[in-house]
């Protein structure tokens, strides 16, 4: 069996893979510039990101790059199937796996040495199958850390391998951009630039106290530690989750109360509709709200009995925010809000409250109503009946498709 100090840990990413997908289902469109989406750039593939189209750019934006952009729609029970297909390869190699998206997993492959050889040959050979069994590129980074073995994948791309040896680490990393460590976004890439520090390297080299001065503490510490390879996290096979949430990124938006309703009330109903699917309720609620230069606040509260009830959970949301909003009345502007709904408890049924008081009626009700919300989905797609301050409240612009995958 291999050791502790081995790199062990795989990062698997399929490459470009809504539109890997839909190349595959229709040959005409490989080696073609393409996108997945309409009005806005869901997915891109490889020929289209050449030209610099990206996911989350507006449609007219992504042709003036590429006139010859083909757009296509996106078939989401095929990027399901195939997506848990390629999870079932890995599960041949070992159980040890943890599926971050639809479309990436971490492996320990500590255990399976003996039988399939060195990490490199397990991640080699599970590229082969995944191509044979699928026909989808897949990217994979091996490496000692979780963090490595995902910056390596990526520079693998496309469709390559990439073992970082134990002791290489350091100079593997040095000369990579500091956009590659995980959790550099733009904002804090920028941030980087503006203090001359554009490589991983620089980034070790700068030090915590710098870092921490530069993006606050604890965002500042956690890159310091990335940069120097320090990740002591290891990979976790599913367990029933623990918690349950969503968050909805906002751009920058003024400090506005039916902004924040609506949002609470979008994101509190996929939360709600999730749980309530696996038979849960919740007893705690959890809002966090970011202002600009990734300043959070989180505020949060727990229920006298757990409740799965949309309308209850959003209200305690919405609560939780404008009490968080009232503690910093200087802040005008919001990037970010999310839910979390956690402490869960097995929902068999209703149980109603005695006496059979006002508040005991509109919770019945409002758990049956859900059921009958939930029902008709199931039936006849989400989009087919909702919350009318959530239908019309214009907050989601990604298809249903997509988020419903997002969240599996």
């Amino acid at each position: 069996m291999a050791s502790s100090g081995d790199s062990t840990i795989l990062h698997a990413d399929l490459d470009a893979f809504y539109a890997s997908v839909e190349q595959l289902l229709d040959p005409s469109l490989r080696g073609l510039p393409i996108a997945v989406g309409g009005g806005v750039v869901l997915a891109a593939s490889y020929e289209a990101r050449a030209y610099g189209v990206a996911a989350g750019m507006p449609g007219w934006r992504a042709r003036a790059l590429c006139p010859d952009i083909r757009f296509v729609g996106g078939h989401f029970g095929e990027y399901q199937r195939r997506a848990d297909q390629v999870v079932d390869v890995f599960h041949d190699f070992t159980p040890r796996v943890e599926r971050i998206s639809i479309d990436e997993a971490f492996l320990d492959v500590s255990g399976a040495v003996h039988l399939f050889g060195p990490p490199g040959a397990i991640g080699a050979a599970i590229r082969r199958r995944v191509r044979e069994e699928t026909g989808l590129p897949l990217s994979v980074g091996v490496a000692r850390t979780k963090h490595l073995a995902k910056v390596a994948s990526q520079v693998a791309k496309p469709d390559g391998l990439v073992v970082v040896e134990p002791g290489g680490e350091r100079a593997f990393l040095a000369p990579l951009p500091v956009g590659l460590v995980w959790g550099v976004g733009p904002a804090t890439q920028l941030r980087l630039h503006q203090s001359g520090i554009q490589t991983i390297g620089q980034l070790a080299a700068a030090g915590s106290p710098l870092l921490e001065s530069l993006l606050g503490p604890a965002n500042g510490s956690k890159l310091a530690r990335l940069a120097a390879d320090v990740d002591r996290r290891r990979v976790d096979a599913p367990e029933r989750a623990r918690s349950i949430g969503a968050q909805a990124a906002l751009g920058r938006r003024r400090v506005d109360r039916e902004l924040v309703r609506e949002t609470l009330g979008y994101l509190t109903d996929r939360v709600a509709g999730r749980m309530r699917a696996s038979r849960r309720a919740a007893r705690t609620v959890t809002v966090r709200v970011r202002f600009t230069g990734l300043r959070s606040v989180t505020r949060g509260a727990t229920l006298a009995r757990p409740s799965s009830a949309t309308l209850t959970l959003t209200e305690t949301a919405v609560e939780l925010a404008g009490r968080a909003l009232a503690d910093h009345p200087a802040e005008r502007e919001i990037t970010l809000l999310a839910v979390s709904l956690s402490n869960l408890r097995d929902e068999e049924c209703l149980q109603p409250e005695l006496p059979w008081g006002r508040q005991a009626r509109a919770q019945a009700a409002r758990w049956g109503v859900d059921r009958t919300v939930d029902a008709i989905r199931t039936k006849f797609g989400r989009g087919a009946v909702g919350y009318a301050t959530v239908v019309f409240s214009g907050v989601d612009r990604v298809p249903e498709g997509f988020r419903e995958l997002a969240e599996h």
